[in-house]
């Protein structure tokens, strides 16, 4: 929901490995995201209309509010433990399958 999207994982101790949220943005956009009132750190992977990972942003620093650019228009965001994408070896250019990606 869109409450869910302005919290997203707002005042979370722990993402565990295997979750993590999915922010659908509908139509490809500029995303800008942060890491207000976030305590751990997050990667965040951002994903085009294709499925195609675009950028990735990882091990965000926690509780900042510096923005972290999407790197151009993506249809959604994930967001992620910090350091998963680097221990799965995900990396921009990979594609995500799902319902929601042409």
């Amino acid at each position: 929901t869109p409450e869910q999207q302005d919290v997203g994982e707002m005042f979370r101790t722990d993402i565990p490995a295997g979750t993590g949220m999915l922010f659908d943005w509908g139509t490809p956009r500029d995303v800008p995201m942060w890491m207000k009132n976030c305590p751990v750190p997050e990667d965040m992977i951002f994903i085009g209309d294709d499925g195609t990972i675009n950028h990735i942003a990882e091990n965000t620093v926690p509780e900042s509010l510096a923005n972290i650019s999407s790197g151009g228009p993506v249809r959604a965001t994930l967001e992620v433990q910090g350091g998963l994408t680097e221990k799965l070896d995900i990396r921009v250019g990979d594609k995500i399958h799902g319902a929601m990606f042409k």
